[in-house]
């Protein structure tokens, strides 16, 4: 196996925090990234960085906030000239948004994409220029199946991941010449501090005039906590465990996107599009771009 570097945003916690671990277990050279890991973050910070030094892995702890382009393009840059190349980049920064959608407020909507989705692009515009100059990389962004499919109530943030699906497609057709590979991993829904965290609606106000359709999201709430909580619960460490056979998978054979846990239909979803997508790559007589060189 070819040791990879490796930097994944937002590993903190949750998924990226499992991944982080997971890869370095498997032998690759890992820069977990975090927000303020000096700060707010410095427990999770220490905690991380302790079990990574007694199991003696290869794994460093970085300060990067995916919504400061001065943080990104700082980050990349010590990343860079620590080691003089980035393998994989994976975008696993975001968080989740759940509620009656008429009570997100405009500056709460602007703060979910500015994390999901235009953090994505600072990081693609700060690493891209690295793998070009290489002719080799690996980008993994973490969408969800609810860039695929709707559940009501997380609208806000299933518009961001579905934001997410386009921007991950039109990347895979534009750096595939270039020695760069982009897919996305959809993950279902898996008992992480993403749903402890998740922010509400802001303007109760307008929510109260729903009636007993705006008690919904409460409910529908407490019933994946209480699912969570079982003795079958998903287990989170499913994405780990698939990121890095997407790692250890050769350039050009990966798959464009895959769901990771129940999938609510998307993976139907996924199927019925792919055809249609390559028609449209052709029709628009860019067909090689679908491949990765």
């Amino acid at each position: 196996m070819k040791i990879k570097t490796i930097l994944i945003t937002g590993a903190s916690s949750g998924f990226g925090r499992d991944t982080a671990l997971t890869l370095a277990r498997a032998g690759h050279r890992v820069y977990a990234s975090m927000r303020d890991p000096a700060g707010r973050n410095r427990n999770k910070a220490d905690a991380l960085a302790s079990e990574a030094a007694g199991e003696k892995l290869s794994l460093k702890i970085i300060a990067l906030d995916v919504t400061s382009t001065a943080s990104v393009n700082q980050a990349v840059a010590s990343m860079v000239a620590d080691t003089g190349v980035i393998d994989v980049l994976i975008n696993n920064a975001g968080y989740a948004t759940a509620g009656v959608s008429e009570g997100f407020t405009d500056a709460q909507v602007t703060q979910q994409f500015d994390v999901n989705v235009v953090g994505i692009q600072r990081m693609l515009r700060a690493v891209l220029p690295h793998m070009r100059k290489q002719k080799d990389g690996l980008v993994i962004n973490i969408g969800s199946i609810l860039g695929r499919v709707t559940f009501p109530f997380f609208g806000i943030y299933g518009a961001s991941k579905f934001a997410v699906e386009a921007l991950t497609e039109s990347y895979r057709y534009e750096v595939s010449q270039l020695g760069v590979d982009v897919v996305l991993v959809q993950p279902s829904a898996y008992p992480t501090s993403m749903y402890s965290s998740a922010q509400f609606p802001s303007d109760t106000t307008s929510i109260t005039e729903y009636g007993a359709v705006g008690e919904i999201p409460g409910a529908m709430f407490n019933h994946f906590m209480t699912v969570f909580q079982a003795d079958d619960a998903p287990n989170p460490h499913d994405i780990g465990r698939a990121i890095a056979t997407l790692i250890a998978q050769p350039k050009g054979q990966r798959p464009v996107r895959i769901v990771v846990g129940a999938d609510f239909g998307s993976a139907t979803v996924n199927q019925q599009t792919e055809p249609v997508q390559a028609g449209v790559i052709t029709a628009l007589g860019l067909g090689h771009l679908a491949t990765v060189v």
